[in-house]
């Protein structure tokens, strides 16, 4: 009996990963996000480890004691996002139509985002010490850009002659223009100037600036985000900072 259930442990581990790989190759080919692909990706991992491997047949029971639990150790964002990759599993990898319509439905938050003011902004980028974090935070804040969006900024996104910045690949998979403030334009040609990096607009810090030159990628995303938790904190600010930082561009000329 011992030997019959390993093999069926096995087969069923055996089964899952071919259709895990199977559910990677379908979220690539519809031009997913990177993060969103992680996310569904990830759903399915989470899920298959609950049900030892066997998800292929789950019935709307057993999803309703998962979903149960993930509410007890996760925010409804993480529910969310194993709803959809599980959705997403069930249409494209076992062709099946999702057996629980309708057994989700996280609250609706009616918090409005604080409002960050000018002077606070301000207070921000006095605060910041490290010169990298500095231009970014005042590069999304001018630009009104996503924590994502800035990190992703290239040289050849920057067009001072038309005082524009083109955003690629931002919400919805989509590119946009956005105005460029002449103080915005100034500051990150000062700061190009001292890491000189042939292609990022902000390359990592792990040589500090005299290996940026050289950088291959982005600042850190977690790096940025703890330096803002931590800046905001030195500066006694109480409000709920996003890393996105701002939602609209800074009126500056």
């Amino acid at each position: 009996m011992e030997d019959l259930s390993a093999a069926a442990a096995a087969a069923a581990a055996t089964n899952f990963d071919r259709n895990y790989q199977l559910h990677l190759k379908h979220l690539k080919l519809k031009g997913l996000q990177p993060k969103t692909i992680e996310a569904y990706s990830r759903a399915i991992r989470r899920v298959g480890a609950y049900f030892d491997w066997q998800i292929d047949q789950l019935t709307e029971a057993d999803l309703m004691d998962y979903f149960t639990d993930l509410t007890e150790s996760h925010s409804w964002s993480s529910v969310k996002l194993d709803l959809y990759g599980l959705k997403f599993y069930h249409e494209h990898v076992l062709k099946k139509p999702w057996v629980a319509p309708g057994l989700i439905k996280p609250p609706r938050s009616q918090r409005l985002p604080d409002i960050v003011t000018v002077e606070e902004t301000e207070r921000i980028f006095l605060a910041t010490q490290v010169l990298s974090y500095r231009v970014f935070f005042f590069t999304l804040y001018s630009l009104g850009l996503r924590l994502g969006e800035g990190l992703r900024l290239t040289l050849a996104d920057i067009d001072g002659a038309r005082q524009r910045v083109h955003i690629r690949d931002a919400k919805g998979n989509k590119d946009r223009l956005v105005p460029l403030p002449t103080a915005t334009y100034q500051l990150l040609r000062g700061f190009w100037k001292r890491h000189r990096n042939p292609v990022l607009l902000f390359p990592n810090r792990h040589g500090g600036l005299a290996g940026a030159r050289s950088a291959k990628t982005a600042l850190d995303r977690g790096g940025v985000q703890n330096a803002l938790r931590a800046v905001v904190e030195s500066c006694g600010l109480k409000k709920r900072f996003r890393p996105t930082v701002c939602a609209t561009p800074m009126p500056l000329t």
